[in-house]
């Protein structure tokens, strides 16, 4: 485990350390696109955050070549060497995409190419358990599509995601986590070395997320862009084709002791065709629900909209910050429910807490607009958005006058107009250095 968490921590400083520079390449290369309608931050930021993501995966692999006991990864296995070459495919196929807006079909048929390089690498699909029948055998070319199939779907899934500051980050950090305890406990617990390749790459993934998020949240200062999305989902695919496809789940049932007389006693074992599409509910759904949308409108599947999930949470009243926590409350419930069950599935409490959960998770979904209220004793203490309004006046009386209130409409006009285009003083990412304007300057933001 110690092993396991230098490398995390190696890969996270990495990716922490050179987002910072990486910010100032992406603002001199031009890599600030001008805001789209359906984007939600309203200056201009620079992307290619994914270079600084893509560096830390390369270093954390790198110092796990060289520990004692993750070495051994790298001498019975090509995986993570087939998981580099595809991660560098990808990779610059969303630097390209990044700078200069390449087409949909480009970035789908680089994925597809990407995951061809990992196939021929040896990181495919070899069979599928299958609860009720065990362990089936597919043909080379039926584990080649079902590969490239579940890379794609996960990349696209990240991809369309990544709509809010630190939103696609902290999702996959979530899922990796999970990922990562689930495949530990098969490769140490029970000695199944097939696990080890998905147990270093959930690991390596939550460094390059965690290195990164300090930059990405709210307000971010850089978006990790096609680069880093396309980047983060193909290292979580590989990490389920690895479990999947590569254990060996008879030989684990014979370790587990476990029953195959009921198709109950049998799911534990079963769980890794089941983890890998827990991990991706959230992002999994709201492509599928993306992908109906387009086509019943006659649009083509690429086509972006402001449909998604985490837009919808705007829509209804959440702030951006809170859509964000709604989303990692829910990426956690499932992941993490379906880990506990499969540590102990005949536990009603596990059921129990997780509708439990469920029922919070809905009741923060009825309540977008509730913002909690300080006491009257505790008011010169806290913010000004938990103090009642009336207290607020009292304790700033200029602001009750008319002409600061005039003041602060126009200042909130000038905040809800468009947003301002790359170059503007004040904006994300307009300098390398130097503090942000909090609000946009009004002689310059112009309107649509």
């Amino acid at each position: 485990m110690r092993e396991y968490l230098l490398t995390l921590c190696i890969t996270a400083a990495v990716t922490y350390l050179l987002t910072g520079p990486v910010r100032k390449f992406a603002i001199v290369a031009g890599a600030m696109p001008e805001i789209r309608a359906r984007d939600v931050h309203r200056e201009p930021t620079p992307r290619l955050g994914g270079i600084a993501m893509f560096f830390g995966l390369c270093a954390g692999l790198l110092v796990a070549d060289h520990l004692t006991n993750l070495s051994q990864v790298f001498e019975t296995s090509n995986e993570p060497r087939a998981l580099l070459s595809g991660a560098a495919v990808i990779w610059l196929i969303g630097v390209l995409d990044d700078k200069f807006e390449l087409g949909a079909l480009i970035k789908l048929g680089g994925q597809m190419v990407a995951a061809g390089v990992m196939i021929l690498q040896g990181l495919t699909i070899l069979w599928l358990p299958i609860p009720g029948v065990g362990t089936v055998s597919v043909t080379p070319w039926q584990g080649n599509l079902l590969t490239v199939a579940l890379v794609v779907i996960t990349i696209n899934a990240v991809n369309f995601v990544d709509g809010l500051d630190g939103l696609a980050a902290g999702m996959v950090c979530i899922a990796a986590a999970a990922f990562f305890l689930y495949t530990y406990r098969i490769w140490y617990g029970y000695g199944a070395e097939a696990a080890a390749p998905a147990t270093l790459f959930s690991a390596v993934l939550m460094g390059m997320c965690l290195g990164f998020l300090p930059h990405n949240m709210h307000p971010a200062r850089i978006f990790m862009g096609d680069s880093g999305s396309m980047l983060i989902g193909l290292v979580l695919a590989a990490s389920a084709v690895s479990v999947t496809g590569q254990l060996d789940v008879e030989a684990l049932n014979v370790d587990l002791g476990g029953s195959r007389e009921t198709t109950h006693a049998m799911l534990p074992v079963f769980i890794p065709l089941l983890m890998p599409l827990t991990i991706i509910a959230i992002p999994a759904a709201d492509l599928i629900l993306a992908i109906v949308r387009r086509t019943w409108r006659g649009q083509s599947p690429f086509a972006a909209d402001r449909g998604h999930l985490h837009h919808r949470l705007l829509e209804i009243g959440h702030s951006h910050s809170r859509a964000v926590l709604i989303m990692y409350f829910w990426s956690a419930l499932i992941a993490f429910g379906a880990l506990a069950y499969s540590v102990n599935s005949a536990s009603m409490w596990i059921v129990l807490g997780v509708v439990f959960l469920s029922a919070i998770g809905l009741l923060l979904l009825l309540l977008p607009r509730f913002t909690p209220r300080a006491p009257r004793w505790m008011e010169h203490f806290v913010p000004p958005r938990y103090r009642r309004r009336g207290s607020v006046a009292a304790l700033s009386p200029e602001a009750s006058t008319p002409a600061a209130t005039a003041d602060q409409h126009d200042l909130a006009g000038a905040e809800e107009r468009a947003p301002v285009v790359a170059g503007v003083a004040g904006a994300n990412g307009a300098t390398a250095i130097g503090p942000r304007s909090r609000l946009a300057d009004r002689r310059k933001a112009g309107t649509r």
